[in-house]
Parts: structure tokens; C-alpha cells; sequence
């Protein structure tokens, strides 16, 4: 796999380019974000103990999330945010478990205030054939108001989308060739102008990359973007 690895990401309140260990410090202590909290806090109504939740591929670490949600949520939200912004492609069935394969499972009922305690962490698995798994840990909690005063779940920060090298001719690729994945055993990225004269059909015309660890599985063609 001809890729640059650069394990950077984007914090969601300043726009500020942040390493994936620099980030944690970085959201305890960015202006911005310490902004739209105090805005959210003077607003009316009880405050909620908000879990930041750092959320990373197990094998592909260039990939994470980090998300703040209310621990009055369950995880059936997590688990729906993740589908959207990552991992939903054929409607395969999910679950939380405490460490991965053959251990406890939680139900998706359950509050995150009861499974992330501090220093916690679980493994998401989506697709019990060609499986993502997602390893998501309690980073911190604070008192207060979400900054999204509607949904459970706020997006942070998250990984640039990594570059990868067309298969030809070495240029940033743009597209990826399942057929080459799947008959050639060839991660097949290719840029632009590749892209139209690729010889392989069989299984599609070549899907646009997109940030997500679940390129390259089961037809995953994102969008990968945020549900809202």
C-alpha cells in the first residue's frame, strides 16, 4: 500500500493542524473551543457530565475521531454516529464488546456514563464478515452543556485524510480499484487520469477515496462525512 503516512488531524474549532497525541492537549486548552463552551454553559437548563471520547481504527491508526458526547447517551448513538461518519455500506450488524471477539458485550441500550469509566476503553466491531473494528477510550469528562444543544454527539477533531500514491505513475491517487483488491491482492489506487484508463471493471468502475478506514471493504464508498 503506497501511502503517506502523517497521523495529523483538524481540530473542529479552530481548524488548527494538530498531531493525534498533540490533539488531547490541544482540546483541554484551544481558545476556541473553551469559547463555544462557555456559550453553551450559559444556557438555561441542568448540566451533564460529557465524556471525550478518542475513537481509532485497531489496524489502520492513521485513522480517529475524537468526540464529545453526553453520558446520558446511549450507545446505540455512538454506534449510529460511527455507522455514518465511517463505517455504514450494507446495513451489517454491529456491536460493543469490553476488548474485542468472544468478550462481554453491551447492549446498545446501555448509558455511556455506565461503560466509559475513567481510563476505560471498548472495542466497536461493524460487520462480523470483513470486519472494522474501532477501539474508543474515555479521554476526559467535564460538567457542563454540550455545544450542540440537539445532538448527542459532537465531532472535535479528526485525522486528515491520508495521501495515497496512484499505482501508476506514483501521483496522489483519488480512486481506488476493488477489482485489483479483491482478484489482483493489489491495493489499487489510482490518480485521475489512471482512473479513466484502468483496464479492470469486473467489479465496478473505481470508487472515489474517501476518510474513512473502511475503504477497500465489502464496496465501502463513504461518504464518510459527518451525520450532522
Amino acid at each position: 500500500m503506497a501511502q503517506r503516512i502523517r497521523r495529523v488531524g483538524i481540530c473542529g474549532y479552530c481548524d488548527g493542524e494538530f498531531s493525534v497525541v498533540g490533539m488531547t492537549r490541544h482540546l483541554s486548552a484551544c481558545p476556541s473551543r473553551k469559547s463555544a463552551v462557555a456559550k453553551s454553559d450559559r444556557r438555561r437548563g441542568r448540566n451533564f457530565s460529557l465524556y471525550h471520547l478518542r475513537a481509532q481504527d485497531e489496524w489502520r491508526k492513521d485513522f480517529w475521531l475524537d468526540l464529545e458526547i453526553t453520558g446520558t447517551a446511549t450507545l446505540q448513538s455512538l454506534d449510529h454516529y460511527l455507522r455514518r461518519i465511517w463505517l455504514e455500506c450494507c446495513g451489517h450488524l454491529s456491536m460493543f464488546s469490553r476488548s474485542g471477539w468472544n468478550s462481554r458485550e453491551y447492549d446498545l441500550s446501555t448509558r455511556i456514563s455506565d461503560v466509559f469509566k475513567p481510563g476505560a476503553q471498548m472495542t466497536h466491531i461493524y460487520d462480523f464478515g470483513d470486519s472494522s473494528e474501532t477501539l474508543i477510550r474515555n479521554v476526559a469528562v467535564r460538567k457542563g452543556k454540550s455545544t450542540d444543544p440537539v445532538h448527542p454527539v459532537v465531532l472535535m477533531a479528526r485525522n486528515i485524510e491520508p495521501v495515497f500514491e496512484c499505482i501508476v505513475c506514483g501521483e496522489r491517487a483519488s480512486s481506488l480499484c476493488f477489482e485489483c483488491i479483491i482478484e489482483h491482492d493489489t491495493w489499487g489506487t489510482l490518480c485521475e487520469r489512471h482512473s479513466e484508463t484502468h483496464p479492470h471493471g469486473n467489479y465496478g468502475d473505481p470508487v472515489s477515496l474517501v476518510n474513512s478506514p473502511r475503504i477497500g471493504m465489502c464496496g465501502y464508498d463513504g461518504p464518510a462525512e459527518p451525520p450532522y
